[in-house]
C-alpha cells in the first residue's frame, strides 16, 4: 500500500467519522478508523474497515493507538483526521470545573496528545496532512454551549499556532468548520446535558426543557442541515490539493456567521446570535 494514502481517523464509530472512513476506504485510502468502544471497532472490522480502539481521554490508549497505527502502515502516515468530539450543553454558570475539564479532555487535550505523537513521524518523512474537524462554534459563541464553544475556540487557536510552527516541514494543517450536520451529535449532547447539568436547581430550567425537546427531535433541526458528505468533500480537498486551505467552511450558517464577523460590531453580532439561539 502506498504510504501517501494512509490516514488515521478518530471518532469513526458514527456520523462524520464513520462516513468519511467508509468513503476514503472506497476511494483507495488505507484507512485506520479509531473508536472508543470495542464493540464499534468490531463492527467496523466486520464491514471491511481497519479499525482500532482509541480513547481520547486516556493517554495510554492514545500511545497504544499510535503504535498500532504505525505497525499497520509500516511506520509512516500520510494524514490524521481529528474528529472525535462531543458537545456539552449548559449555561456557563451551571458548568462545574469537572464538567468543563471532561469537555476539554476529549475535544482538545486528547487531540493535542495524538497530534504531537504523530508530528515527528510526518517530519521525518517530510510530508503529511493534519485536518481538524472544528465547528461554526469555533468562529462565534452561542448561549448554552459554553463548554463546547470554549473547546473549539481553543482548538482553533492551537491549530493556527501549529500551522505557523510547521511552515517548511512539508506538513499541511487545515480546519474544517461545519454547521449543522446529520449525525449522533445531538444524542450525545442530550446525554451530557442530563448527566452533568443540575437542571432542577438551575435558573435556566425552561431553556433546558426547550433544549431537551430540540435534542430529542429526530431528523434535521434546521433547514440548513447537511449530510456528512458535505464534510467529506472538504476533507478530500484538504487531503489531495497541492496546497490545502487553512480553513474550510461547511453549511450556510458557517458562511453566514463568518461574513457577519467581518462586517458587524460585536454587539450587533451578539443580537443576531442571541435571536438565533432562542
Amino acid at each position: 500500500m502506498n504510504p501517501h494514502k494512509s490516514i488515521l481517523i478518530t471518532g469513526a464509530s458514527s456520523g462524520i467519522g464513520f462516513y468519511c472512513a467508509k468513503q476514503l476506504h472506497a476511494d483507495g485510502y488505507q484507512v485506520i478508523a479509531s473508536c472508543r468502544r470495542i464493540s464499534d471497532v468490531s463492527r467496523l472490522q466486520a464491514e471491511g474497515i481497519t479499525s482500532i480502539q482509541l480513547d481520547l481521554d486516556d493517554s495510554a490508549s492514545i500511545q497504544a493507538a499510535v503504535a498500532q497505527t504505525l505497525e499497520i502502515t509500516g511506520g509512516q502516515l500520510y494524514a490524521l483526521f481529528n474528529n472525535g468530539a462531543y458537545g456539552q450543553p449548559g449555561a456557563v454558570e451551571d458548568l462545574t470545573r469537572d464538567t468543563l475539564r471532561r469537555q476539554f479532555e476529549t475535544n482538545l487535550f486528547g487531540w493535542l496528545e495524538l497530534t504531537n505523537a504523530l508530528i515527528p513521524v510526518m517530519r521525518q518523512q517530510g510530508y503529511g496532512r493534519i485536518i481538524q474537524n472544528s465547528s461554526v462554534l469555533g468562529l462565534a459563541a452561542m448561549p448554552f454551549r459554553g463548554a463546547y464553544n470554549a473547546s473549539k475556540f481553543a482548538l482553533e487557536g492551537l491549530t493556527d499556532t501549529l500551522r505557523l510552527e510547521l511552515r517548511g516541514s512539508g506538513i499541511q494543517m487545515s480546519l474544517i468548520e461545519p454547521g449543522p450536520i446529520l449525525s449522533r451529535f445531538r444524542d450525545n449532547a442530550l446525554r451530557a446535558l442530563e448527566a452533568n447539568i443540575d437542571i432542577t436547581n438551575s435558573r435556566y430550567g425552561k431553556a433546558y426543557e426547550q433544549a431537551i425537546a430540540r435534542l430529542s427531535k429526530p431528523g434535521p433541526t434546521s433547514r440548513f442541515t447537511q449530510g456528512p458528505e458535505a464534510v467529506y468533500k472538504r476533507l478530500k480537498h484538504a487531503l489531495e490539493a497541492p496546497r490545502a486551505k487553512p480553513r474550510y467552511y461547511v453549511t450556510f450558517p458557517t458562511y453566514f456567521i463568518g461574513t457577519l464577523k467581518r462586517l458587524l460590531s460585536t454587539r450587533q453580532l451578539d443580537r443576531i446570535l442571541s435571536r438565533a439561539s432562542s
